[in-house]
């Protein structure tokens, strides 16, 4: 079977303040809604996102573009925008798992819970046991207190079989708080799973704060570096992070020796602990001679987006004496962010040269080291 995530966003979240809906203000360093999708498109059961938005966001540049994501315009209600969500699916999707886009700091372990509950369950969903004394309250005094016994704090993601629920949202009358009243309103059974404390909605100006401080707690960041050389020979042009350049003598290599790419592409792998491309692209093998480096990035990328890593930035630094990088400068920059799928200002391309000294002094060749940050939350 497979499964769609819907990730619901078309809400406008003003108790949390700010200018823009919660679900695009800046956590750490990125839109709150970036955690969740990244999430979930890196997580290998799920075949299909869906980002469900208001009709006001889908024009604008808030939200983080991502080319493995359905768009569809929310509704009114979260029940009419998750409505929207599960008529955008696939026809090959049985399943179907429902996330606000104002909790980023959802685990794979807390999915893979819901998906294994879905196995057996008409539909699944997290949730975690009240603990605190429960009172009754009026004009800011203790009336009573409320039995805890049974209560529990749902979260997201929930999790259903999509024929059922489509069925249970065709009779729905539109009251129900969330996908779990819309189901059990139809009669259908949801488990209840364990949530995770941290897996916290956005809902006030002080629960920035508070998943900030929880991402920094469980980020696993990793740094890697990369050093490539390539030598000139015969040839009217170099490439060089994805941009030719004229030049009187071209770089040797098996590939297109672009040496700049190859040094962020190892560290790519480094900071995976994947040793380099020679490790996944045998320089013996004659399907790789002359073959263009972006194949090498790409693959480095995917690598880490299927374990769970984003990249944070990329420092690339070129060392020559010609030809000029400075004039390319930008254009290398966007070429790089477009195979990355990472913003340009992310993404540092420099050249220095070596004083004369060395090979690259006698212009024998090129030289690039690059750092990368790959983060997981």
């Amino acid at each position: 079977m497979t499964t769609a995530a819907i990730i619901v966003a078309a809400g406008r979240g003003i108790r949390a303040g700010g200018d823009i809906p919660k679900q695009w203000q800046t956590l750490v360093d990125r839109p709150v809604a970036a955690f969740a999708m990244d999430r979930f498109a890196s997580h290998p059961a799920i075949t299909q996102l869906i980002v469900v938005l208001n009709p006001d966001d889908i024009p604008t540049d808030l939200w983080p573009r991502t080319p493995t994501a359905t768009i569809v315009e929310g509704g009114e209600t979260r029940g009419a925008s998750v409505l929207a969500g599960l008529n955008a699916t696939t026809d090959d999707i049985t399943k179907v798992l429902i996330h606000d886009a104002a909790r980023p700091l959802v685990t794979e372990a807390l999915i893979d819970r819901v998906l294994a509950a879905l196995e057996t369950n008409e539909g699944a969903a997290p949730a975690v046991a009240v603990t605190d004394t429960l009172w009754h309250g009026a004009d800011g005094k203790v009336q009573g207190v409320q039995d805890r016994g049974g209560l529990y704090r749902a979260q997201t993601p929930q999790g259903f079989h999509l024929a059922p629920l489509l069925a249970a949202f065709a009779a729905s009358t539109g009251q129900e708080t969330d996908d779990v009243a819309v189901a059990r309103a139809a009669g259908l059974d949801v488990t209840i799973v364990a949530g995770d404390e941290d897996n916290i909605k956005i809902t006030t100006p002080a629960d920035f704060d508070r998943a900030a401080k929880l991402m920094r707690q469980s980020m696993d960041i990793r740094v890697g570096n990369g050093y490539d050389v390539h030598r000139f020979g015969e040839g009217d042009h170099v490439w060089l992070c994805g941009v030719e350049i004229p030049h009187t003598r071209s770089l040797q290599g098996h590939s297109d020796a672009d040496v700049g790419m190859h040094a962020v592409t190892d560290a790519i792998y480094g900071a995976l602990g994947k040793g380099d491309i020679g490790v996944h692209f045998p320089p013996s093998d004659p399907q790789w001679k002359g073959a263009a480096s972006h194949i090498f990035l790409e693959h480095a990328v995917a690598l880490a987006a299927s374990q769970g890593f984003t990249i944070g930035n990329v420092d690339c630094t070129l060392v020559c004496e010609f030809p000029k990088v400075g004039p390319h400068q930008d254009a290398m920059k966007a070429v790089m962010g477009a195979y990355m799928g990472l913003e340009s200002d992310r993404i540092s391309v420099k050249a220095t040269t070596s004083e004369k000294l060395g090979f690259t002094g006698r212009e024998e060749g090129i030289a690039s080291i690059a750092t990368v940050t790959l983060i997981k939350t």
